[in-house]
């Protein structure tokens, strides 16, 4: 079920993408309940610690992302750091 929405083609609603040419590195197609809004997050070719982080410092940097952006990942599937916490971190 391909959904072109803007010229823009995703796999589904709620499905990250890569974006290749835009300045943000990831895109979603988010809905929640009848709301539908295109979001993109994720600096440009910079990967955040994982869902494993192993060294000390990534600890630290996965740490610092969750309490530094905790009341916006609450915000649900319509926010840009939601997907960030779920994709990237």
């Amino acid at each position: 079920m391909a959904i072109v929405y803007r010229g823009e083609r995703f796999a589904g609603y709620n499905k990250p993408k890569r974006t290749p040419k835009a300045s943000k590195s990831h895109a979603v197609l988010a809905k929640e309940g009848d709301k539908v809004k295109l979001i993109r997050f994720g600096q440009q070719g910079v990967s955040g610690a994982g869902k494993n982080p192993k060294t000390a410092k990534e600890k630290a940097r996965r740490k610092s992302f969750k309490a530094r952006h905790a009341k916006n990942i609450a915000k649900g599937k319509l926010s840009a750091a939601y997907w960030a916490d779920k994709v990237k971190w």
